[in-house]
Formats: structure tokens, C-alpha cells, sequence
């Protein structure tokens, strides 16, 4: 009878252990980790960035079982520095802002590009106000043009390198510069005759064309960019690994069109760093000094 209860607290015992050990792999999984803060990009009103990405929350809560808190900055500078602080583990970045933010911290990588078109690039539009004589981009002489945000790939790194190569005429010397923070206020601003000319991404231009924020007959296109590797989402690398390949995993998985048509995106597809390179070799060439952004 003895031996029957020793055996018995000792099968018991064991299955205690087991319990323990399980639960101890399930918390070394997630390492504590409840929630996970993601920042979007900053290129329209944040209210509407929000609100249009209310899927993509609902989508990676269900795929993480974590809950997801979506952010919209003010600028670019304030989520480089907010990513860089640990206050942002996923982050949906332009292609200068992500060379800028892997400039300032070692332990983020970038993921997943957006796919336009089943291609991980992306174009930038130079466009102008339909009643100011500008056709071609070195009729922009004089002119004043309305960017983004300074650390804006399509709606100030590009469109300046394409009126700088295109037509030689340089900022300040050639034409004046105004930036107005996101892509839809270059458009605007353009539209209402506070900038003669502008630069954004040539799918948010669509856009707003579309919903008819933007008005064809008052704004026309001038040029349109070469492609260039599109939008990255980045993670920190100081995440647990199992974590980054869930989230890795989600993006690629995506096949929810609203959330695709939230994001301009129909996919997204492996990107690696040096993918960027020519973003920072654009920043050579004209001379910008990322350490003043």
C-alpha cells in the first residue's frame, strides 16, 4: 500500500513538473511580451491613418495573440527617435526614414517591402498646378515647390534628386523650398496655389485623385521617377526570435484587401538592408547631411 501512494505522489510529482516546465516554455516564448506597439507612416492626417488601419490592428492581434497598439507620429524624426528610444517595436517607414533610423540603432532590420503592382518599388510624381505655365521639370526655375516631410524619400529626396539631375537646378539657388509635412498637403498646397510645383509618392497622388481630394483638372503630373525599393517595415531585433518570425510571417501571409488598400499595397514581399543602398547613395549625391535631419 506504501509503495502504491509513493508511486502515486511520485507520478504526480512528475506531472506537476511537466505542467511547470510547459508553462515555462510558453512564458520563454513570449518572454513577457503582452503587446506590441506599431507606427505607421506619417504621410496623412494620423486620424485617417488610424481609422483605415483598423484591419491590419485586428489581423496581427489575431495572428500574434498579442494585443496591437497603432501610432501615428507627428513626423518622421519624432518615430525614428520614438523606435530608437524602444518605444516602437514595429515600425512602417519610408525608404530615407528607415537609412535614418538604421544610422541611429543597430537592432532593427527591415522585413517586408510593399508590393505595387507584384513589385517591391515604388515611384515618386513631380506635379504642378494646371495654370502655371510648368510642363517639364526645368520650367520650375522660379518656381517654389512644396515637399513633405524632410526625411520624405517620394516627397523630398526623390522628386529633388529628379529636378536637380533632370533639369540642374539646385534649391535656393534655382527655385524656393517649402516643406508642409505629408504628401497630401504637397498636393493641396499645390492645388491651392501656395506652391507652384510639388513632390509625393505617385500612388498617394493617385489616391487622393480617386477620392477626389485632389482636383485633375487643377493639378497635373510632370514626371514620374524611376522605381525605387518600396516602403519597409522594420522590426527591432531585440524582440524575441520565435516573435520576429510570427511577425515576418504575418506580413507575408496578407491577402486581406481592405487592409492592402489601407496600405496602397497589394503584398509584401522580403527586403534585406542593402536593398537600400541606392537611397543612400541618392543621399551622397545631393549632398544631404543625414546627421542634420
Amino acid at each position: 500500500m506504501k509503495k502504491n501512494i509513493s508511486v502515486t505522489i511520485m507520478c504526480l510529482v512528475i506531472m506537476v513538473l511537466i505542467g511547470l516546465g510547459n508553462s515555462y516554455v510558453y512564458a520563454g516564448q513570449d518572454n513577457g511580451i503582452d503587446k506590441l506597439v506599431v507606427a505607421l507612416l506619417p504621410d496623412e492626417s494620423p486620424s485617417t491613418v488610424i481609422r483605415n488601419n483598423k484591419p491590419l490592428e485586428a489581423y496581427l492581434e489575431k495572428e500574434l495573440d498579442i494585443e496591437i497598439e497603432l501610432v501615428v507620429t507627428t513626423d518622421y524624426s519624432s518615430m525614428i527617435e520614438s523606435m530608437r528610444k524602444g518605444h516602437i517595436d514595429i515600425g512602417y517607414f519610408g525608404p530615407l526614414s528607415y537609412v535614418l533610423l538604421k544610422q541611429k540603432m543597430d537592432n532593427v532590420v527591415p522585413f517586408a517591402a510593399k508590393l505595387d503592382k507584384g513589385q517591391p518599388t515604388y515611384h515618386a510624381v513631380v506635379i504642378a498646378g494646371a495654370d502655371t505655365g510648368i510642363a517639364k521639370i526645368s520650367d520650375i526655375k522660379g518656381k517654389t515647390v512644396a515637399f513633405g516631410d524632410v526625411a520624405s524619400t517620394s516627397s523630398h529626396l526623390i522628386p529633388k534628386e529628379m529636378i536637380k539631375s533632370q533639369a540642374g537646378l539646385e534649391v535656393g539657388e534655382d527655385y524656393d523650398q517649402q516643406f508642409v509635412g505629408s504628401h497630401d498637403a504637397v498636393a493641396m498646397a499645390v492645388q491651392n496655389g501656395n506652391a507652384q510645383a510639388g513632390g509625393l509618392s505617385k500612388a498617394i497622388f493617385d489616391s487622393l485623385i480617386k477620392r477626389g481630394i485632389i482636383d485633375k483638372s487643377k493639378v497635373k503630373e510632370i514626371k514620374l521617377s524611376k522605381p525605387y525599393p518600396n516602403y519597409p517595415w522594420a522590426i527591432r531585433t531585440d524582440l524575441p526570435d520565435d516573435l520576429q518570425e510570427q511577425v515576418k510571417q504575418a506580413f507575408y501571409d496578407l491577402e486581406d484587401e481592405d487592409i492592402f488598400n489601407a496600405l496602397k499595397a497589394d503584398g509584401f514581399a522580403p527586403i534585406k538592408d542593402d536593398d537600400y543602398d541606392i537611397i543612400r547613395n541618392m543621399v551622397d549625391i545631393l549632398g544631404i547631411n543625414l546627421e542634420e535631419m
